[in-house]
């Protein structure tokens, strides 16, 4: 359970320094910008997660399913923001925690 702890942890935080690098090098521009940032994200968090499999303990491999899973949930953060549903929510989330947080809730719900 620690191993699972750790890794969300470090999901999330290689995912907020780690996809905003991977965008300067996709130029892409208006609302398109935050589903290739989904993307990003989601597979920066499918990543981190095959590298913590091997080095974490009791974490388990992911598989092309978790992918999917993180893509689809990282996708339904991006529309989140894209059709203005987060200014809703009566916390003050960055816009762009919604993909990363939900990629990375779609990967520890497949798992």
């Amino acid at each position: 359970m620690l191993g699972r702890l750790v890794l969300i942890l470090l999901q999330l935080a290689v995912g907020w320094f780690g996809a905003p690098q991977v965008l300067r090098y996709v130029p892409v521009g208006g609302d398109a910008q935050i589903f290739v940032y989904a993307v990003a994200a989601a597979i920066i968090v499918w990543l981190v997660g095959m590298i913590g499999a091997q080095v974490l303990k009791d974490v388990a491999t992911p598989s092309a399913g978790t992918l999917a899973a993180a893509l689809l949930g990282g996708l339904i953060g991006a529309a989140l923001v894209v059709f203005k549903i987060n200014a809703m929510v009566p916390v003050n989330v960055p816009p762009l925690l919604w993909p990363l947080g939900l990629a990375t809730l779609g990967y520890a719900l497949k798992k």
